[in-house]
């Protein structure tokens, strides 16, 4: 059996004589396809060099239509069909660029980071990681008390899947705008999130973390989820009998070459080869050859992976955890509820007020991105009530009123969007109730009165 390894401090070594000495190819053409921009690549191999292109595609927002992978043996060979957001073709010029860079000795960009935090590289910012039970103003919460401890968000992610919550936080001091390194107030953020993490009912397993490094917050998010086991976590009502069926992930033995065959058949989105690529990486098994197909409304991956030792998948329950891996990667981005996109003015608590908006309104974000790009806010949620159940445009109307019709937008949900109005309004917050968040921060002795 082919069996590849590259573990041992002298395997990498030897991995990057072996790049120095053959540098990654990466050809771009326009010319071959009549609807799609085809991306070549080639490179000698080295474990994760899948993911890498895979995430430098996703990172510039293009869209895999088409994917043909080999990497049998000490060399990489891979050929993209892909078009931008709107079916285009690709014309960005430092595609060929950031894959060669990728690919190449074990240097890391921050081009790709910068990217996906919206702002600047993340070693400019402070990243806290949280994980916990999800329920109903949890997020509000947590960015009242970052708020109110005078901690800036300028980018974050938040994903829900299986009553489970994860999120990729970037804060940097709100006066300063430098990341905050004092090692006492650090250990009192993650001491009062850990509190409001913690709630009732999840005393075990909710954490949270504080660091400087480098990260790819969507990968990290997999990650962190991957880790709180949300994939065995299964609630039956969390999402439709009809949603499910069309998920199927089968793992199956190829025994005469020694694989493990891979399908996955789902309705096709953004980023789901990402997901899948990056949760099989993670889960520490090896692509050898694979297709993708995603040209309609459904898409077809197949792999043929072993684990890092070079050895087919060898039991039944090591066979489901796959299939369960793959399934929970898959929903936890997907869509669920309406999509509110917030624009306008940044400013320190935006986030904890309109959150708390949403709260007090009984919506409940299954998914957010926050992004900061100088002095604007544009940030994404998907909302639906407190049920998981879509939510009533009366419901919309109100919130939308009250943040400000011209900030607070409705991008998907016809059947909502249809009765909301498109007056304009002026974002005013001064005259909102006292809530449970405050509650809350007068516990925790960061309100002096509440009255």
């Amino acid at each position: 059996m082919d069996c590849w390894t590259s573990s041992l401090p002298l395997d990498d070594e030897f991995e990057k004589l072996v790049i120095r000495m053959n540098p990654p190819r990466v050809t771009v053409d326009n010319t071959s396809s009549r609807t799609t921009t085809l991306i070549k690549v080639d490179s000698a191999n080295k474990r994760g060099s899948l993911l890498e292109v895979v995430q430098v595609l996703t990172d510039m927002n293009l869209i895999v239509r088409r994917a043909y992978i080999s990497s049998d043996g000490g060399w990489f060979m891979d050929v993209f069909h892909v078009t931008d957001q709107n079916g285009k073709k690709c014309l960005q010029e430092d595609v060929a660029d950031r894959i060669q860079q990728s690919l190449g000795p074990r240097v890391r960009s921050f081009r790709s980071v910068r990217r996906s935090v919206g702002v600047q590289s993340v070693a400019e910012h402070t990243t806290i990681e949280l994980t916990g039970r999800d329920r109903q103003g949890l997020l509000s919460e947590v960015f009242a008390i970052l708020a109110d401890l005078k901690c800036n968000v300028v980018a974050a992610e938040v994903w829900t899947h299986n009553s489970r919550m994860a999120s990729v936080v970037y804060i940097t001091d709100d006066v300063t705008g430098l990341p905050i390194d004092n090692p006492d107030r650090l250990a009192k953020i993650k001491h009062l999130l850990l509190y409001v993490l913690k709630g009732d009912v999840d005393k075990k397993n909710a954490n949270t973390a504080v660091s400087f490094a480098s990260t790819h917050k969507e990968r990290r998010l997999h990650q962190l989820m991957y880790a709180d086991r949300d994939y065995d976590i299964y609630d039956g009502d969390s999402c439709a009998t009809s949603d499910r069926n069309k998920l199927h992930v089968t793992v199956d033995d190829c025994i005469d070459k020694g694989y493990t065959v891979v399908n996955l058949k789902c309705p096709d989105r953004p980023k789901l080869l990402f997901d899948t690529v990056c949760t099989l990486t993670d889960m520490q098994y090896v692509v050898y050859h694979g297709t993708v197909i995603a040209e309609g409304p459904e898409a077809y991956q197949e792999y043929y992976i072993r684990h890092v030792d070079g050895y087919p998948i060898s039991s039944e329950a090591e066979r489901q955890r796959v299939i369960h891996c793959l399934e929970a990667a898959v929903r936890r981005r997907t869509s669920e509820g309406i999509k509110l996109e917030l624009s306008g003015d940044d400013r320190v608590g935006l986030l904890s007020d309109v959150t708390r908006i949403f709260r007090e309104n009984g919506l409940s974000v299954c998914r957010a991105e926050v992004t900061t790009r100088g002095s604007q806010a544009m940030n994404v949620f998907y909302v639906t009530d407190v049920s998981g159940n879509p939510v009533k445009s009366e419901t919309i109307d109100a919130v939308r009123k009250e943040i400000g019709l011209t900030i607070l937008r409705v991008k998907e949900d016809t059947a909502c969007s249809k009765s909301l109005s498109e007056e304009s309004g002026k974002f005013s917050l001064c005259h909102l109730f006292r809530s449970r968040s405050e509650k809350l921060l007068y516990n925790l002795g960061l309100m002096k009165s509440y009255s």
